[in-house]
């Protein structure tokens, strides 16, 4: 059974950092592009960053950029956000993403929410 599941949200102050990870059970991230996206309440989902299946390029939402990495370990079958200097506006559930040409999977989410 395919199965994506995130964790390390929580609440943090403004300039904080936190780390999410989300682990892939079923199957190897090596054959997916894997990302983040994030939903805040009364707004759509978004592509906060992405590792391409392939050539691993990795994109990022220019929101984001110089403040949060996305990597991945392969021989974990995990990927993880570094997110640093967290702003308030980073407030979102966040969800973690696994696509290939075949198949979609979405992990359940993790709350991340920045506030003094």
């Amino acid at each position: 059974q395919v199965q994506l599941v995130e964790s390390g949200g929580g609440l943090v102050q403004p300039g904080g950092s936190l780390r999410l990870s989300c682990a892939a059970s079923g199957f190897s991230f090596s054959d997916y592009s894997s990302s983040w996206y994030r939903q805040a309440p009364g707004k759509e989902r978004e592509l906060v960053a992405a590792i391409l299946k392939g050539d691993f390029r990795i994109r990022y939402a220019d929101s984001v950029k110089d403040r949060f990495t996305i990597s991945r370990s392969l021989a974990k079958d995990t990927v993880y956000l570094q997110m640093n200097s967290l702003k308030p506006e980073d407030t979102a559930m966040y969800y973690c993403n696994a696509v290939s040409a075949v198949s979609e999977s979405w992990g359940q989410g993790t709350q991340v929410t920045v506030s003094e």
